[in-house]
């Protein structure tokens, strides 16, 4: 028999807010890996906490204009004239306006790694800050004709993203340093684990 360990590594706990940010990311990971390749996800999981964070961001901004003009269809129709209301324009606008911005990713269910790179490429070119950040990962990505994250894989991580609001006033500012700073604990962490073979 093989030994696990079970214990995870723990930083700071999100001042007691929900689960702490390692433990998020431990169970995005866990959501997707192959019990001995966790470290190479990470080009996939932080993209996708960026962009969930940037769609939380943006939801918050949303809202406060909705309480000036009325509602979140016209604030939706205001930051698509004048990107400079917001700090990043996402074009992203769910069927239902008063569903959060994210819920365009989430409810993909048919081709979702061609889905969420195109999302990611139309953030990308609406915003030349977030260019070869968000957008340098292929979701829809191929090795030897297999996809390197099939479906299914990244529909559980997108959940497992889902689990967590990083809007704000729900998360530090520095959410995406802390989440790389978690990664790197993790990964190191993971990789003195004893893993049983599949």
């Amino acid at each position: 028999m093989v030994a696990v360990r079970t214990d995870q590594p723990q930083l700071a706990n999100n001042n007691g807010k929900d689960k702490s940010l390692e433990s998020w990311i431990w169970d995005a990971a866990c959501s997707i890996r192959g019990a001995k390749d966790a470290p190479k996800y990470k080009d996939y999981i932080l993209p996708l906490i960026f962009t969930k964070r940037l769609c939380d961001v943006f939801d918050d901004e949303l809202n406060r204009i909705a309480a000036e003009v009325g509602s979140r269809q016209k604030a939706f129709q205001l930051v698509k004239a004048d990107h400079k209301l917001v700090r990043f324009y996402l074009p992203l606008v769910p069927d239902d306006p008063e569903q959060p911005v994210w819920s365009v990713i989430r409810k993909l269910s048919d081709k979702i790694g061609e889905g969420v790179s195109t999302h990611m490429r139309a953030i990308a070119r609406e915003n030349p800050l977030l260019q070869g950040i968000i957008d340098r990962v292929d979701f829809n990505a191929t090795t030897h004709g297999q996809r390197d994250l099939d479906d299914d894989r990244l529909s559980n991580l997108i959940e497992a993203i889902s689990t967590k609001r990083l809007g704000l006033e729900d998360v530090e500012a520095d959410i995406i340093g802390s989440a790389v700073m978690a990664w790197a604990v993790w990964a190191r962490w993971s990789r003195s684990t004893v893993i049983p073979s599949s």
